[in-house]
């Protein structure tokens, strides 16, 4: 039977932590995600919603928080050099929920979010226990040859990348290619037929159990 769940929300503090949602199962399984979201987006994308309550019914506490950038405006993409900060503020909410949790902290997001958290990870291997990388932005649309994987050789931590098959973000195909780079175990999960948003508001919740099932099965 699924378990219980309550979220509580969290008012941007004077440092680099994000705002969010803290998701709260009952009962636990002592093991926490972060999730974050993408360049056009917030913590109250649908996606991130259903993910967050799948999770959390699956016995995950699970922080689904505000990158820096979107906490200094509402709207817009992210600021020209300012990832540094948005790494730094997703740093500080792994450490912030492995004192809630006694288990093992996964940290997820889905596209820019995913971005910023395999760099993090490449940076601070030991941080997270692992990564859920969603619709990962391998290059920017109809823009093959700009990758996005100089760090992917100094990433460490075990990453589980959802990918669409209609993603022009990089193809499925593109992804394994550039996976190779990767020493730490990594894996693909394809959703066919789906593009960036991975389906759109209306598959979330498939989506969402797909997922969950995929990342408890990789772990």
């Amino acid at each position: 039977m699924p378990g219980r769940c309550v979220s509580l929300y969290l008012v941007p503090s004077v440092t680099l932590f994000e705002s969010g949602f803290v998701h709260t199962p009952d009962p636990a399984n002592g093991q926490g995600l972060v999730l974050t979201h993408g360049a056009g987006s917030n913590a109250g994308a649908p996606l991130l919603v259903s993910l967050a309550e799948a999770f959390c019914a699956a016995g995950f506490t699970v922080l689904r928080c505000n990158l820096a950038f979107r906490q200094a405006r509402p709207h817009g993409p992210p600021f020209p050099g300012m990832a540094a900060q948005d790494r730094a503020g997703l740093a500080r909410a792994v450490r912030v929920l492995r004192e809630q949790v006694a288990g093992k902290v996964f940290l997820g997001g889905h596209s820019y979010g995913g971005r910023q958290s395999t760099i993090l990870a490449a940076d601070e291997p030991a941080l997270a226990a692992g990564l859920l990388l969603l619709s990962y932005p391998l290059h920017p649309p109809r823009r093959p040859a700009e990758l996005r994987t100089a760090h992917f050789p100094k990433l460490t931590t075990p990453a589980l990348f959802v990918h669409g098959t209609r993603d022009p973000f990089g193809s499925v195909d593109e992804l394994r290619a550039a996976l190779e780079l990767i020493p730490a175990h990594h894996q693909i999960v394809t959703i066919e037929g789906a593009g960036h948003d991975l389906g759109g508001k209306g598959h979330a919740a498939r989506l969402a159990a797909v997922v969950v099932e995929a990342l408890v099965r990789f772990a």
